[in-house]
């Protein structure tokens, strides 16, 4: 089973996994994708991990998120963004590339039998990037977050903390 929800910045989206893996499972995986950039990060990661109690598995895992799940468990992967990042970054901003790799890797996802919570942000119903690298990483996360909604068996869209399902 396919979760995807999605959302702008804020809006309730990783409160929402984290309480949809915990009724689904009393032992679920916490899959983080964020790169580790420096020491401040490190410390906010480790905050985070903190604030998940002992029922959670944490697993770090910057873009082969596939090799890290395992048959019949439930995992939250979060986030598409900071996934994406690292593909973009290593592609030096190849925009078609890093698609393509994304693209790759998640649909290995597919092939696993697991309850998979992938979280994602729509960062293009935001402020329009000033930059043309901030444009070309827009467009990348919404061709992503569109393949990823079109294999979801469920989508949930958060707006301001309220979940609104918007595929079932």
């Amino acid at each position: 089973m396919l979760y995807y929800v999605t959302g702008g910045e804020r809006s309730g989206k990783s409160s929402y996994a984290q309480n949809l893996a915990l009724e689904l499972s009393q032992a679920p995986y916490y899959l983080a994708t964020s790169r580790i950039w420096d020491g401040n990060h490190r410390k906010r990661i480790d905050r985070h991990i903190a604030d998940r109690d002992d029922r959670w598995t944490s697993i770090e895992e910057e873009k082969e998120i596939a090799k890290v799940i395992t048959t019949g468990s439930v995992v939250v992967i979060d986030c598409v963004t900071l996934w994406l990042t690292n593909f973009f970054v290593d592609t030096k901003n190849d925009v078609s590339q890093s698609l393509t790799l994304a693209k790759q890797e998640f649909d290995k996802l597919l092939q696993i039998n697991a309850t998979i919570i992938i979280i994602s942000n729509e960062i293009g119903m935001g402020v329009h990037a000033t930059t043309e690298i901030g444009r070309k990483f827009t467009e990348l996360q919404g061709w992503m977050n569109q393949h990823i909604a079109k294999h979801a068996d469920k989508a949930i869209l958060m707006v301001s903390g309220i979940p609104v399902e918007i595929k079932s």
